[in-house]
């Protein structure tokens, strides 16, 4: 197995990166899209559906990254395996069918799809790769999971745009959708390992979710959510009784919810909730749900622990499969396009930690608006403000 990556600056970097791919001496089984929402990917998606590519595709904040460093445009992620089987499948939000969630029976016939792409039908792959737009994660992972079963690691990111506009989308060689899913397979020769965690350290706050609608918080121990919170990060995100309702995606940054996931190594492990609106009434948007009796406890992170934390889940995820620097074919990463706005001036900084713990192995990197991963203990859990890294370890290894 060996693994190639590329990129291409601008609107027209598809075009670019089509004759990247044509130039490689091997054609790839499967490549990994990483684009900037203004991109038109439809030159190289040609291609790869003339050549039989398996095309994993999204968009995703302000670019994405390479191990040579950040783009504006796109970077492709090639996996060259003769051996192995890859499948890949972009399916479009289905509409409600006998209370069922659209999304859950979207993700399942993307998965049957992507399988039968593998040529692996009724198989368990090693990986699943996944990327839904925003809305209902939570459902996607449990369609996956009708099809693979719940013990298949699945990884990956919500598409994201530049502006949280909506402008998202995902795709496959096939088609481009605004709102759905792309489920892709991999059966790899050589080891994959991983890892998924977040940046921040819990506070000393905590409390109860005692009224909430899927993503809606309503209140926290019997209080307006909103109210609770501004006393739990000491001002940082402020509301009043009749305040009107604002938008709070760039001041929660540093201040998301957690929800406690067991230990990690004797530490307890959260998963986070990012606040994105407050309400008049006082309860809070956000991009995760909560259900009803779930403790919160308030986190905190800085630019500092965002920065080095990219490094150290590419370093979790390398150590948990034993694989010495040398042994590293290439990576994937997912990083929270929250994160990344927060520490946009820095974001170099957060590439060279990552390539210092994976020197000379190609890497690509999204940038994304939620995360999907596996809980120890819990299965695949969809969070926000997440970091997961993808290692693939050579065939020879």
């Amino acid at each position: 197995m060996k693994i190639v990556t590329f990129a291409a600056e601008g609107g027209d970097a598809g075009e670019a990166l089509k004759s990247q791919l044509i130039e490689l001496p091997e054609q790839p089984a499967f490549i990994a899209i990483q684009c900037n929402a203004d991109c038109d990917m439809s030159a190289l998606r040609s291609y790869c559906r003339d050549q039989d590519i398996a095309v994993h595709g999204t968009s995703s904040c302000l670019g994405s990254f390479t191990q040579h460093g950040a783009t504006n445009g796109a970077v492709v992620f090639a996996v060259i395996d003769e051996d192995g089987d890859y499948g890949a499948s972009a399916m479009p939000s289905a509409p409600q069918n006998g209370g069922q969630s659209p999304m859950r029976l979207t993700a399942a016939q993307a998965a049957q799809a992507a399988l039968k792409q593998a040529d692996r039908p009724g198989e368990a792959p090693v990986l699943v790769w996944l990327t839904a737009t925003p809305g209902d994660e939570e459902a996607v992972l449990a369609g996956i999971a009708d099809i693979v079963g719940p013990d298949v690691p699945v990884i990956g990111g919500s598409a994201a745009d530049n502006t949280v506009s909506g402008d998202w989308f995902i795709f496959d060689a096939q088609e481009q959708f605004g709102s759905g899913v792309v489920v892709s397979v991999l059966f790899p020769t050589g080891p994959v390992t991983f890892a998924y965690q977040n940046g921040y350290a819990p506070t000393e706050h905590s409390g109860t979710v005692t009224k909430a609608d899927g993503r809606v918080l309503i209140e926290i121990d019997d209080r307006p959510a909103a109210e609770v919170y501004a006393e739990w990060t000491d001002g940082a995100v402020p509301w009043s009784p009749g305040a009107e309702p604002r938008g709070i995606l760039s001041d929660s940054t540093l201040w998301p919810l957690g929800r406690p996931n067991g230990d990690l190594s004797g530490m307890p492990s959260f998963l986070l909730a990012h606040p994105a609106e407050v309400s008049a009434d006082g309860s809070l948007a956000l991009f995760a749900s909560v259900p009803e009796g779930d403790t919160l406890t308030q986190m905190n992170g800085s630019a500092d622990s965002l920065v080095a934390r990219a490094g150290r889940v590419a370093n979790l995820a390398r150590t948990t499969g034993r694989f010495d620097r040398h042994e590293v074919a290439g990576a994937l990463m997912v990083y929270c396009g929250g994160c990344m706005l927060s520490v946009q001036d820095r974001i170099e900084e957060v590439v060279d930690g990552v390539v210092a713990e994976l020197p000379g192995a190609p890497l690509a990197g999204v940038f994304t608006f939620g995360e999907q991963g596996p809980i120890v203990g819990a299965g695949n859990r969809h969070g926000n403000l997440m970091i997961s890294c993808v290692v693939f370890g050579k065939s020879e290894y």
